[in-house]
């Protein structure tokens, strides 16, 4: 069983001014998104199990070249996070589904060294919804300069039947980051780092 894949589309930015100053190194963010069918489609299946076991492993191995490729080296990449747009005959339970899945996330992980978890948004739409991506430092949670989110549309993408998965990246924080991180905030709150929301 293999995803019934449609395009491949490569999305990059590169910042050269941010705030009205230059951003010294350029800041660049970048995503790789897959457009497949949706296995799912237009009617309700109780068991996921099959599809995510089978297309997990395939789209995980192939997007992370793929972004590896972009980036030079997992080493370059210091944020990452991952989405999933479902088309309008499919439940946001079905784009989760590809992406919440160690089958598919861990080949990214791994390639890029990381010990934080991925960063998600999973949601419905139509051709040229918004895609949102949120991302976040790899190896720190609290490292706010890294807070980012890589947004980008497909003109034809969902069609209803389909589904958007992407992986997405950036080799920096925010150029003029300014806001700290949230560990001064936990000590002038006098929280335990271990129990922020103090409960």
């Amino acid at each position: 069983m293999q995803p019934d894949i449609r395009k491949i589309v490569t999305y990059d930015e590169e910042v050269l001014i941010e705030g009205f100053r230059p951003a010294s190194p350029p800041w660049r963010m970048f995503g790789v998104a897959v457009v497949l069918r949706n296995p799912w489609a237009g009617r309700y299946v109780e068991d996921l199990t099959p599809e995510i076991r089978a297309y997990g492993p395939v789209l995980g191995a192939m997007m992370t070249e793929r972004m590896i490729a972009l980036a030079g080296s997992g080493e370059a990449i210091e944020a990452y996070g991952k989405a999933a747009v479902v088309g309008l005959d499919g439940e946001v339970e079905h784009a989760s589904g590809l992406i919440h899945t160690l089958r598919f996330g861990n080949h990214y992980r791994e390639a890029v060294g990381a010990k934080s978890y991925l960063a998600f948004t999973n949601t419905r739409g139509p051709a040229n919804a918004p895609i949102m991506v949120p991302l976040m430092d790899k190896n720190d949670a609290g490292r706010r300069s890294h807070y980012l989110t890589l947004q980008f549309a497909i003109p034809d993408a969902p069609r209803a039947d389909e589904i958007v998965v992407v992986l997405g990246a950036a080799t920096s924080g925010r150029p003029h980051h300014r806001i700290g991180d949230r560990y001064q905030d936990l000590k002038d709150l006098g929280h335990d780092l271990d129990n922020p929301a103090a409960v």
